[in-house]
């Protein structure tokens, strides 16, 4: 299933899409694709600052524990929330350099095009916060992100490790890492959690997105 454009789609739809699909990434994740003793739960998280990127509020975020203990891995799927404003876009940096920081893996998946806040995109944002000034720019036909991150094996080494891959809309999703450690990681197979999530959405908020009109509205 190639990857739609939800720029234009109203943020109360792709908030509902959202949930959807970190509850399919979850699911994926827990059904054979984790090594034993590691499992992956749904977090609500809640900005602190609710006036910015409203739908940004109560969102999910996918954590991997070691044990049903420590976070060893976070998957976050960004929202136009995410990107709302200069105050939730330093916010969202930070928990992302704060998880990396703290020997917390990280994969960022950003089906938005970069706008005012992340004129690089947010991982250009948050690869300053380790390593300023290295140039990184996206295929002009390719503004979409994964990325992930592996982070450093010490706290003696700070800079983690990054695994890029651009996408533009209307492309298949690719398979991506998620490190459970400095040496492990499982490939997350993006297209069937992607597939999975948009098959149990209402007819009606399938045809908008992929029509950007309702049925009735022909």
């Amino acid at each position: 299933m190639p990857m739609h454009d939800w720029k234009p789609v109203p943020d109360t739809l792709y908030h509902h899409f959202h949930q959807q699909w970190t509850i399919s990434i979850c699911d994926t994740l827990n059904a054979g694709l984790l090594p034993a003793g590691y499992s992956a739960l749904v977090e609500q998280y809640s900005s602190v600052y609710p006036r910015e990127g409203r739908f940004h509020e109560r969102a999910n975020r996918v954590v991997i524990r070691h044990h049903l203990g420590d976070v060893v891995s976070a998957i976050e799927v960004v929202s136009p929330g995410n990107k709302a404003g200069k105050i939730v876009v330093r916010e969202f940096v930070a928990k992302a350099v704060d998880f990396l920081r703290s020997g917390v893996n990280l994969l960022v998946i950003d089906p938005f095009p970069p706008g005012p806040q992340d004129p690089q995109t947010l991982h250009k944002l948050i690869w300053d916060e380790f390593d300023e000034g290295v140039p990184f720019e996206l295929p002009a036909d390719e503004p979409l992100l994964l990325a992930s991150y592996r982070a450093a094996a010490s706290v003696r080494e700070l800079t983690p490790e990054a695994f890029i891959e651009p996408l533009r809309v209307g492309a298949d999703l690719p398979a991506m890492p998620v490190w459970l450690d400095s040496d492990l990681y499982v490939n997350l197979p993006f297209e069937p959690t992607y597939l999975a999530a948009w098959d149990v959405c209402p007819p009606d908020f399938r045809y908008l997105v992929e029509h950007g009109v309702l049925p009735d509205e022909d």
